[in-house]
């Protein structure tokens, strides 16, 4: 959300955490190439997220927890994300506030993060929470990073985290984050133009 200053500018918020980050067309970076980042920290420090709109090719969240000796009904049809190129072996899931256990953070009223076995088991037991995304690595900025890529044109900042967000397909979140915006994605370029 943008906000009117005092003096009349309009200026963004100092912090994103809760917010999508949406790749630009123009990002150099190949490792987020229309990624939907769903900002989860975002201080002096640096941020963290968990890019949404990707996922990791032929693994299910049944599989992952197979692979990891958790028994669950049928999840072979819920993907897993791909959160970030940062410690791809480290998994995280997102989910709605109803739930909270070991290592819980909540990040909006609707959206928390976990990053422990326990959120894998009560989703395979059916206690878990309502809505979930589960990922394995992240995307991280050391202090100043984002916002120094934010000048290169690397990144749009988008709305507040949906509380749909689970409900739309990976390969969507990126146009519907920028819809949400009131943005037409096939209407953006990767070129400067000149006028």
């Amino acid at each position: 959300m943008v906000v009117l200053a005092h003096d009349g500018t309009f200026e963004a918020p100092r912090f994103y955490a809760g917010r999508m980050l949406l790749a630009l067309p123009a990002m150099s970076d190949t490792n987020f190439e229309r990624a939907a980042i769903a900002m989860c920290v975002h201080d002096e420090n640096g941020g963290m997220g968990i890019d949404v709109g990707n996922i990791i090719p032929g693994l299910s969240l049944g599989e992952l927890m197979a692979n990891l000796g958790i028994e669950a009904t049928d999840l072979s049809h819920v993907p897993v994300l791909r959160g970030g190129p940062v410690d791809p072996q480290r998994g995280f899931v997102l989910h709605s506030t109803d739930w909270g256990g070991q290592d819980y953070v909540e990040i909006t009223p609707e959206w928390g993060l976990s990053g422990s076995l326990d959120v894998l088991k009560a989703i395979a037991s059916g206690t878990g929470p309502s809505r979930y995304l589960a990922a394995l690595g992240y995307s991280g900025w050391g202090p100043g990073q984002l916002e120094h890529e934010m000048t290169m044109n690397g990144w749009f900042l988008g709305e507040e985290m949906p509380e749909t967000l689970a409900a739309i397909t990976p390969s969507r979140r990126w146009d519907a984050c920028y819809a949400a915006c009131g943005v037409d994605a096939r209407l953006l370029s990767g070129s400067a133009g000149e006028a």
